[in-house]
């Protein structure tokens, strides 16, 4: 039956690379879990091995990896003549701004501006609103100066 030999926490190579080995005879089918649900592979978490006689050596390797990204990892071979399986706990990132809500709040922004999403996006239309007027205003100032100003007295231009 299938014998997990190592299982060590990630370490960043080129890639983020969770290192096993696994030796059985006959060579075992691998697969993995994150948090006990089966891991899908993808371009960004994907598994990388090698067979080198009964043993299976290779990477569970992450692509930049985020907090979600964080859990245990469970790598299970399988082959005719049983299961084997081990744990692991992958940390990449911590959470960012834990305990608090990310509201829309800027640096250029008072704190006793910022509101929630609603109350927000009623400020940008008042906002946008208030710099539609101002630009109607000056267009039709520069009509009115244009249009009424003063003439030179003997109809000179100049």
């Amino acid at each position: 039956p299938p014998r997990i030999l190592t299982l060590e926490e990630p370490v960043l190579h080129l890639e983020h690379c969770i290192a096993f080995a696994v030796h059985g005879n006959p060579a075992p089918t691998l697969h993995w879990l994150h948090n006990g649900q089966v891991l899908r592979e993808t371009e960004i978490i994907h598994m990388e091995f090698y067979q080198q006689g009964e043993v299976s050596e290779g990477c569970l390797l992450f692509n930049k990896p985020t907090h979600y990204n964080n859990g245990n990892y469970t790598i299970v071979a399988t082959n005719q003549l049983g299961s084997a399986n081990q744990t692991i706990k992958g940390h990449f990132l911590e959470k960012p701004f834990p305990g608090h809500q990310v509201s829309k709040c800027f640096s250029f922004i008072p704190k006793f501006l910022c509101l929630d999403s609603k109350a927000f996006s009623f400020q940008v239309s008042i906002a946008v609103g208030l710099a539609a007027f101002a630009c109607v205003l000056l267009v039709v100032l520069f009509i009115m100066i244009n249009k009424y100003g003063r003439r030179s007295k003997f109809g000179m231009k100049g």
